[in-house]
């Protein structure tokens, strides 16, 4: 008779659960990681990874139609829609692959099957909607994601009002598009489809468009994708949709009195998400739940000895790197690993890779001032810069903010080409602590689009050299 005792359990193989999984049984640990869809998670399958293959084709596109500023030339430049998403789908299965092969690597038993508490340390797995297996567990890890939250009145069919999934997946790209939700989500979304043609227009309900960023940054975001010829409502709603055979029709309070009407062919609702919190037997267990999410300690602990909950499921923010690092964080917590660091919230970045590309990571400036700083920021364009310049790619900021007394980095956010792979040297500083004094003293190589970010640090302390 099969063995079904482990040290750990995990339930689900997102980017949380897999790495949570691979970590454990490094550390001798006897993994088992149980899984109702796809290896990966909807970050790999559905989120992360395929929009950015989409993502790229779009940049692609952009670029051939502006070859002639490069001194190049094509003609009957055009595009196949079904080969974009088979390309997505296939980095995609690449990736799925390339995780089940680690799991293997790492001797991380594969469970297929919904995975749900049943007593102490004892998890149930289901197929098809009947119990088949019970297995024993030493420790669990609830791992199983988020999915995108419906508005009453306003949920997605799948036909004309879609979800991330039905988005990435078109059987052409709509001559007419809404998206509500100006998120990262939603944004990369806009992004795609009015570089692909069709005529977007974006719903916020918030003041300004991407509200997780810096207002500057925000304000630098919107005058960039109204210039590309989105419209943009925000302090606005969607109240109603009446949904036709081939068209939808949203009313829109534009806030002040306002109102008014459009006609779309598609409509992509992205309004967040909420955790997958149901069947798993939580409040059997006693695990507590809050608008959700599973309530979790630094540790990634629930308060129910031997369960733990990462990623998505337990709470903002919610990207793959956060779920992947509490992963690791709470396999070595269960391994008895020592001087074990938790994680620092405030020191994740956070990526939106539409057109122009958006980065921060730690405080805005706004919020630097509200929690009582006297702060020294600075600034550096692209335009100033060599790199950007020779590339073609001249609109953009950098930012970066200071404490005036301790000279302590508190936030740098970005906007323009490549600046989701250039912030994570402010990352790396703000793990290290790091002060503008080590910053300024730095070499960055030449000619890079990194160095904006030495001169944004000199120029919060006039010193700037090249602007």
């Amino acid at each position: 008779m099969a063995d079904n005792s482990y040290d750990v359990v995990v339930v689900g193989a997102g980017p949380g659960g897999y790495v949570a999984a691979i970590r454990a049984a490094q550390l001798g640990l006897k993994t088992a990681v149980v899984e109702r869809e796809h290896l990966g998670g909807v970050c790999l399958n559905w989120g992360c990874i395929p929009t950015k293959a989409l993502l790229r084709s779009a940049e692609v596109y952009h670029m051939a139609q502006h070859l002639d500023a490069y001194g190049l030339a094509a003609d009957n430049l055009r595009y196949d829609v079904k080969k974009i998403v088979k390309r997505s789908r296939d980095v995609a299965a690449r990736l799925n692959a390339g995780v089940k092969h680690l799991l293997k690597k790492n001797k991380v038993t594969v469970i297929d099957g919904t995975g749900a508490l049943s007593g102490t340390r004892k998890i149930t797995v289901s197929r098809e909607g009947k119990a088949a297996e019970e297995l024993t567990a030493g420790n669990i890890i609830l791992a199983t994601g988020a999915r995108a939250r419906q508005l009453p009145g306003l949920e997605s069919d799948g036909k004309r009002v879609w979800s991330y999934r039905e988005a990435m997946l078109p059987d052409s790209i709509p001559a007419s598009l809404l998206v509500v939700g100006s998120g990262a989500i939603g944004m990369e979304f806009a992004s795609f489809f009015r570089t692909m043609g069709s005529e977007v227009t974006v719903v916020e309900v918030l003041e300004r468009i991407l509200p997780v960023e810096d207002e500057e940054i925000s304000a630098l975001a919107r005058k960039a994708f109204e210039k590309q010829g989105m419209k943009i409502h925000t302090g606005a709603s969607v109240t109603a949709m009446r949904r036709g055979a081939d068209k939808v029709t949203a009313a829109l309070d534009l806030g002040g009195g306002k109102t008014t009407e459009i006609q779309v062919d598609r409509v992509i609702m992205a309004v967040g998400i909420t955790g997958n919190v149901e069947n798993l037997g939580l409040e059997t267990a006693g695990v507590k739940i809050d608008k959700g999410h599973v309530v979790v300690n630094e540790w990634c602990e629930t308060g129910v000895g031997g369960i733990y909950a990462i990623g998505d499921i337990a709470g903002p923010p919610w990207l793959a790197h956060k779920a992947s690092h509490e992963g690791v964080i709470c396999a070595e917590r269960i391994a008895g690993v020592k001087g074990l660091h938790p994680l620092q919230k405030q020191n994740i970045p956070g990526c939106t890779y539409c057109l122009p590309q958006i980065a921060s990571i730690g405080m805005s400036e706004a919020a630097a001032k509200a929690a009582g700083h006297k702060v020294k920021v600075g600034r550096f364009p692209y335009a100033g810069n060599g790199k950007a310049i020779a590339l073609g790619e001249t609109e953009g900021l950098i930012k970066t903010i200071f404490d005036e007394t301790s000279g302590e980095l508190l936030g740098a956010h970005m906007i323009g080409a490549e600046v989701t792979e250039l912030i994570q040297g402010f990352g790396i500083a703000r793990t290290l602590e790091t002060t503008e004094a080590e910053l300024m003293h730095a070499i960055f190589p030449h000619p890079t689009l990194s160095e904006m970010m030495h001169e944004s640090v000199l120029d919060a302390y006039g010193r700037v050299i090249h602007f």
